[in-house]
């Protein structure tokens, strides 16, 4: 495998608390953001940049005889006083667009959008439309059939307040569904140890990035829930490529303790790491970059998340993966320990027994329960006495 780090030793647990501290720093800022603005802002903002499909509003579809370029309709529809619209461009369908646009200035109904909201929204991208030519008679079935006509409005819809909060209630509940799979899945494949702090790796990915979208006002909208969905995924699987390489080398070097295995296994895969999350990175970057306006935010939302996912892999999840840990491996961060107190059995039928403690972790010893039984030790329960003649300490 193509390795772009060799020979590195870098002791990532011992800068666990720097980066932890920033992980910290960033999610408070991201939800003191968020709180500020649902709350105590002036203009009384929303805590997050809501898109149509959260927040209701109506949908247009619109359809030219020579389509202008997405930003240059943007750019007419902005003119026209409505900010933040979304344009697709229907491939199917050439020279169709559907226009996304928030409530234009009206008071909607428990059911759904009034119908003076729809008009307004209506007669407002109509004013934007005409700077392209003169719409089709209303007479004409199709647009072909009105020679002078440059568009015609194919249809108008009305995303409704309770159609949008099904779908955002839908969207938290698979990124919570897909957060409880992972756990489990993990938790089945691994130890539920691994699953806890890969699922909490994962978590804050999601928030830090949806703090950054509050932070920035970055529009929410379904795409962005399908690039934290991605994310999820993504993350997870460089976790389990750590966890993997943590359990093969503490099967390799049993003598060595948790804390240094974690370590050893961090630097072994980091080549892996930065080369599968830089080469997604760059494709991203092409996405943010020439993606345009309507791909903006889900390309920001995985810029992000990869950039926080990878660091996040590195520097969070060993720490908390050895944190959970430490009653049956016995990293104990501050907590005495005596010399010959015996955890186990593990996961691999193994006793551990401290052999010695330094200062912040205990080193240990392991033991197969195959070679307690020889030298007459049988079952769990184990004077410390008898652990320090096992191992010969005093």
């Amino acid at each position: 495998m193509l390795q772009i780090f060799h020979d590195i030793n870098i002791d990532w647990l011992g800068k666990r608390r720097f980066f932890i501290g920033i992980s910290i720093v960033l999610m408070l800022a991201g939800m003191g953001t968020a709180f500020y603005r649902h709350k105590f802002h002036p203009n009384g903002t929303e805590a997050f940049n809501l898109g149509v499909d959260f927040k209701g509003g109506t949908v247009i579809t619109v359809r030219f005889k020579q389509p202008p370029p997405a930003d240059t309709l943007r750019a007419a529809i902005n003119q026209a006083g409505i900010k933040d619209a979304v344009i697709q461009p229907v491939l199917d369908k050439k020279g169709e667009f559907l226009v996304k646009v928030a409530h234009q200035g009206f008071e909607e109904s428990p059911n759904g959008e009034t119908q003076a909201g729809v008009d307004a929204a209506r007669a407002k991208i109509k004013q934007a439309l005409n700077t392209f030519g003169a719409e089709a008679d209303t007479n004409a079935k199709t647009l072909e059939d009105d020679p002078k006509a440059a568009y015609k409005i194919e249809g108008t819809e009305a995303v409704g307040q309770v159609a949008s909060k099904q779908l955002r209630n839908q969207a938290i509940a698979v990124t919570i569904a897909a957060l409880v799979g992972m756990l489990l899945f993990i938790a089945f494949r691994f130890e539920w140890t691994y699953g806890a702090a890969a699922v909490i790796a994962v978590f804050h990915t999601v928030l830090v990035t949806l703090g950054l979208f509050s932070i920035f006002q970055i529009e929410i909208n379904l795409t962005v829930i399908a690039a934290l969905l991605t994310l999820v995924g993504f993350d997870v699987n460089d976790s389990i490529v750590i966890f993997d390489r943590i359990r093969e080398n503490r099967k390799l070097y049993r003598r060595m303790n948790l804390y240094d295995v974690t370590n050893l296994s961090i630097n072994q895969t980091l080549s892996r790491t930065v080369i599968t999350s830089g080469l997604v990175f760059l494709s991203v970057v092409a996405m943010v970059l020439l993606g345009g306006e309507t791909l903006r935010p889900f390309s920001l939302a995985l810029l992000m998340g990869i950039i926080f996912g990878t660091y996040d892999t590195i520097a969070v999840a060993g720490p908390i993966m050895v944190r959970r840990m430490r009653p049956v491996a016995g990293y104990l961060f501050g907590v005495d320990a005596p010399i010959g107190t015996i955890l186990g059995p593990n996961w691999m039928d193994e006793f551990l027994i401290v052999t010695a403690i330094e200062e912040d972790r205990v080193v240990l010893g392991y033991a197969t329960t195959t070679e307690f039984e020889a030298a007459g030790l049988r079952g769990e329960a184990y004077s410390i006495t008898e652990a320090k003649a096992f191992y010969g300490l005093r």
